[in-house]
């Protein structure tokens, strides 16, 4: 089985690493610039206690050459329309096309496309980030890959990416209702990076400060809300998880988003934020937490615009 991991960044790298270190068929689809990087330094995974430097087969938009069985789309929201474009040419009618994004939009945009069949749902959880030279940093130990059929059923597609992510150096589940499972880790991760965007800093800095301690818990809560009037309440105990991930004391973590705030880059202030306090209007909702860190958020945005 052809994989091609569209990105080798902090996730599609990581995950497409693994998966080629457990022997599997892998390519990664790049951009010429991130292709240069990786000939002269290498795949590189640092962080953890350990260092894995990997040769990776490359391929830019220009080279595809054909269909490929499963496509990995690890790539920002801000990325998509290019990185469909660029990837049209490696999907055939057997290709399944796995979406490693935050939110839900981007579903949209895969299944007009290349058809709702061809489609899986994808969640991933990874601790890691690049650093300045390119390399892929593991922050903590977590890594995770679940997948599930669109319309909630089992199908031949969805066995046969389970026989190459399973036992592949990561966590790998299939969910019976993949739009709960994205829908949960929305909750999860616009939490954490609405606090991140409000407060200027980690879980800890909002935790060392006098209401610092139930910011976070406001957030999920309205988070989750959200998810309940679209079908999709979160199981108590993981509310209870989120809300504790988000009220450790001297906790460093920060939500990806909020660290491309910080570094001046364009964010997925629209995928994570935008299109759910638009859901929240639209099911009567009320978010001003979260609507206050997508006007935040959007002020970012607009002043990258203007250079």
């Amino acid at each position: 089985m052809r994989t091609l991991v569209v990105g080798a960044g902090a996730t599609g790298g990581y995950f497409g690493a693994q998966l080629q270190q457990a022997g599997r068929d892998v390519t990664f689809l790049v951009r010429p610039r991130r292709a240069d990087m990786l000939r002269e330094r290498g795949l590189r995974i640092t962080g953890q206690g350990s260092e894995t430097v990997l040769t990776p087969r490359l391929l830019t938009a220009d080279l595809i050459d054909g269909h490929y069985d499963i496509v990995l789309v690890s790539v920002k929201a801000t990325a998509l329309p290019a990185a469909i474009d660029d990837v049209a040419p490696a999907v055939g009618p057997r290709t399944t096309v796995i979406p490693f994004l935050n939110g839900m939009a981007h579903l949209d945009a895969l299944n007009e496309r290349f058809g709702v069949d061809a489609v899986l749902g994808g969640v991933v959880r990874v601790l890691t980030t690049l650093d300045a030279a390119g390399d892929i940093v593991r922050l903590g130990a977590l890594a995770e890959i679940v997948i599930g059929d669109q319309q909630a059923r089992t199908s031949p597609r969805v066995e046969r990416v389970a026989e190459v992510l399973t036992g592949a150096g990561f966590e790998f589940s299939v969910a019976p209702d993949i739009h709960r499972a994205m829908w949960h880790k929305w909750v999860f991760i616009s939490t954490l990076g609405a606090l991140n965007t409000l407060v200027r800093g980690s879980v800890g800095d909002a935790v060392a400060v006098p209401g610092g301690d139930r910011l976070g818990p406001q957030i999920a809560a309205e988070a989750a809300a959200v998810a309940a009037a679209a079908g999709y309440p979160v199981p108590a105990r993981a509310l209870d998880n989120v809300v504790s991930f988000v009220t450790r004391p001297g906790a460093t973590d920060t939500a990806s988003l909020y660290r491309d705030l910080i570094a001046g880059q364009p964010t997925e202030a629209e995928q994570i934020f935008g299109d759910l306090t638009a859901r929240a209007r639209v099911l009567g909702v009320p978010t001003p937490l979260l609507d206050a860190a997508t006007v935040a958020l959007r002020v970012h945005e607009q002043r990258l615009t203007r250079g």
